[in-house]
């Protein structure tokens, strides 16, 4: 990026070292709590509101790019900032410092729960909860993307036949191209391919969903809760982070779908009810979402697994702002592209929805875990806190603690 692009992008010169700005966002990444919306309200907030870094305009701009490109937005508008502040050594330190708290704490808890495990009853109980509550979260994700990505019929049936696609184990990238696919045919009024694009993709589905009917095994939830599990190479776990960087279109929830059927349904390196675990904890933490993924490298590999799977969620976030922020805005001004990517968030919420619906055949297994999951539910939708998610699930674990007290 030329310095003249990056100075007309400011409306006031960071006079931060490279040094005070990594400083500076490791302190965003220490106070991270909320998720990605109150990640980016103390960024703006600080950044824009106050030192003036970009204008309003311009901070709009950018970031309604990063809504639209897959990664976590606010990990790659901390690198975008750092790259306008200092260039790409800037972005790279800035990024690095956002997303290190919250690593570091994932990479402990992920020791702890790997080295101590979940013998205490204490502990069962707690977690058990916690899973419970996570699936709220996780449904409160797919409505809160939903709201912003499914807005007419054609969204929404895309969406439908997804998460059957999802359901019955159909692979992500196909399920994809065709979703953006017969979108874009759809808003370039090519009727004719619409309905036959469409139609040989239900045939397809519908053959598919009768043959593991018949064969009673796709419909299973993935993974098994008892029983040997597979150890994956570091290049396998390497691939399973990238996947997850590369396509978490609609927001940083969308990684969950590709993770777990990389670790949990296809992998088979860890089961339904550890895959949870990582994302209870991870709830938890002032880091964005995808860090769970930490958790999910650790248990299947140890440090060198934890490290892949991380490193593989976080490049692209660093790549399209460090190599070519510039050029992908004005890719994304192209029109077609656009509809295509609208039919492919359709399609992630609705591989959302179908690892939602697998999470909480794990997760769900009583009348307890079942009220838990209800009332974190309507906890999510009733307060728009950013510390609503990390003090749900940990409300989650006190009841489930408290229960077990009671049944003594």
């Amino acid at each position: 990026m030329s310095d003249e692009i990056a100075e007309t992008s400011l409306s006031q010169q960071p006079a931060d070292s490279l040094g005070g700005l990594f400083l500076r966002f490791l302190r965003f990444g220490i106070l991270g709590w909320g998720g990605p919306a109150a990640q980016l309200a103390m960024i703006r907030h600080e950044l824009v509101d106050q030192e003036q870094w970009l204008t309003n305009d311009r901070f709009n701009r950018v970031l309604a790019v990063y809504q639209i490109l897959p990664g976590p937005e606010a990990h790659e508008m901390c690198v975008y900032f750092g790259m306008q502040a200092r260039g790409r050594w800037g972005g790279f330190w800035a990024g690095l410092a956002f997303m290190l708290p919250g690593f570091l704490l994932m990479m402990l808890l992920s020791w702890v729960y790997v080295t101590y495990g979940l013998t205490s009853p204490w502990l069962m109980a707690a977690f058990a909860a916690m899973q419970a509550a996570v699936c709220a979260v996780v449904w409160r994700a797919v409505h809160r993307i939903g709201s912003h990505t499914v807005n007419d019929r054609w969204l929404w049936g895309i969406a439908i036949a997804s998460t059957l696609a999802h359901w019955v184990h159909v692979h992500f990238v196909l399920i994809l191209a065709v979703a953006g696919l017969l979108y874009l045919l759809i808003r370039r009024r090519r009727q004719t391919m619409a309905w036959i694009t469409g139609g040989a993709a239900g045939a397809g589905l519908l053959s598919w969903v009768w043959y593991s009917l018949v064969t009673a095994g796709a419909l299973a939830v993935g993974g098994s809760a008892a029983g040997a599990l597979n150890s994956p190479s570091q290049w396998e776990l390497l691939l399973a982070g990238l996947r997850g960087g590369l396509f978490t279109f609609g927001g940083a929830y969308s990684v969950i779908s590709y993770l777990q059927a990389d670790a949990v349904t296809n992998g088979q390196w860890m089961s339904n009810s550890q895959f949870l675990d990582g994302l209870a904890l991870s709830g938890i933490l002032p880091a964005p979402t995808v860090i769970f993924g930490t958790f999910v490298g650790y248990v299947a590999g140890g440090l060198p697994g934890a490290l892949a799977v991380t490193i593989g969620i976080f490049a692209p976030a660093f790549a399209f702002s460090l190599i070519g922020h510039e050029y992908i805005e004005q890719l994304i001004n192209h029109r077609p592209l656009h509809d295509f990517l609208d039919g492919v968030a359709a399609g992630v919420v609705g591989m959302i929805a179908g690892t939602a619906l697998q999470l909480m055949l794990a997760a769900i297994t009583g009348w307890g875990t079942g009220a838990i999951f209800v009332v974190a539910l309507v906890l999510l939708f009733r307060w728009n806190s950013k510390a609503a998610v990390p003090l749900v699930v940990l409300g989650a674990a006190v009841i489930g603690v408290f229960v077990y007290w009671l049944n003594g």
